[in-house]
Parts: C-alpha cells; structure tokens; sequence
C-alpha cells in the first residue's frame, strides 16, 4: 500500500523552498506553485509531493491539467 500523501504547514514550505511568505503568495497568485488546500475552517496545508515536485523543478512546474 503507498504511503499516504502528507499535508505540511507553511513554515515547513517556507524552510524546504527557501522562499519568503510574501514571495510564497505571489507565486500562487501566478500560478506558478502550489495552492494550498484548505484543512479546516482556520487552517490550511499543501501536499508535500506537490512541494517535492516543485522543488525538483520549479521553472517547469504548473498546475495539474494546464499545458507546459
């Protein structure tokens, strides 16, 4: 059985992707990195193989479905 998918919080995406908060934000508002999945009514996480995908190439990274 695969392991499951984990969700990580955004100090953990911000300490694996070197990224600042604001830097973050303004790659997901471009589409250009993973949006983050709401986990509760305050919360929110983003799936690490996503952040792992980002991370093993962040210039040809997009959103699943969209054309390279």
């Amino acid at each position: 059985m695969p392991d499951p998918d984990r969700i990580i919080r955004l100090r953990t995406v911000l300490a694996r992707t070197g990224l600042s908060r604001s830097t973050l934000y303004r790659k997901i508002a471009e589409g250009t990195f993973p949006a983050q999945l709401r986990i509760s009514v305050h919360g929110a996480g983003w799936r690490e193989s996503e952040i792992d995908r980002w991370i093993a190439d962040p210039v040809a990274w997009r959103r699943e479905g969209e054309g390279r």
